[in-house]
């Protein structure tokens, strides 16, 4: 049975802060199977982040880099947080969802998709790579890890204008890459809260996905 989905608006949040909340959720998860799913929806304090892989070329020059590194247990290459951006964990039980981790990254971008349609954003996968585009644009990141079939880690949709985090890496290991946001593409402003609300409702829509 899936379990009642908790949305949580958290405001700014440090990565290491962020990480011991998911860990405590996750480790609550396995020991009470009934425990609510929980969705945090955050901005993060500066950060790099890299996931399980020897390859670390996306990184550049890594003492080039302007603000911390954290290697953490999700998929994937170098990605930038920070203000302006809304960063999203999932903690959901797979398990009754079909233990399925590319049909659960699929669900990820149709959330996203939908929520950018909110904005009046036309935004669209990319064959063959994980995340949200619009055009060549990438809008949103995606990574996850699973422990015990309790998803951690999420997305990152890009919200304001300030992208300048992203140019001391090469995003997802994309080169020439060009990185967007929902002010560059629609010219309005939105705080990260505003968005945050809109996301918290699209995704109780998804928050069955064994159902899809």
């Amino acid at each position: 049975m899936i379990s009642p989905l908790k949305v949580r608006w958290l405001g700014r949040v440090s990565y290491e802060d962020g990480l011991k909340l998911q860990e405590e959720i996750v480790a609550h998860k396995m020991a009470e199977p009934q425990a609510p799913d929980e969705l945090l929806l955050l901005e993060h304090d500066p950060v790099y982040t890299i996931g399980r892989t020897s390859d670390r070329s996306s990184l550049r020059e890594l003492e080039a880099l302007p603000h911390p590194l954290v290697t953490i247990s999700r998929g994937g290459k170098a990605t930038y947080h920070g203000p302006g951006q809304l960063v999203g964990y999932p903690l959901l039980d797979l398990r009754p969802r079909g233990q399925d981790l590319h049909l659960y990254l699929r669900l990820l971008e149709e959330f996203i998709i939908e929520l950018l349609g909110e904005f009046q954003i036309a935004a669209e996968r990319s064959e063959g790579m994980t995340g949200v585009w619009v055009g060549k644009r990438k809008i949103a990141s995606i990574g996850v890890g699973v422990r015990r079939w309790i998803s951690m880690h999420g997305f990152a949709l890009n919200v304001c204008g300030e992208l300048s985090g992203f140019s001391a890496i090469t995003p997802c290991g994309l080169d020439g890459v060009e990185i967007t946001s929902i002010e560059r593409e629609t010219g309005k402003v939105f705080s990260v809260e505003e968005v945050a609300a809109k996301a918290g409702e699209c995704f109780k829509r998804f928050e069955k996905l064994g159902d899809c």
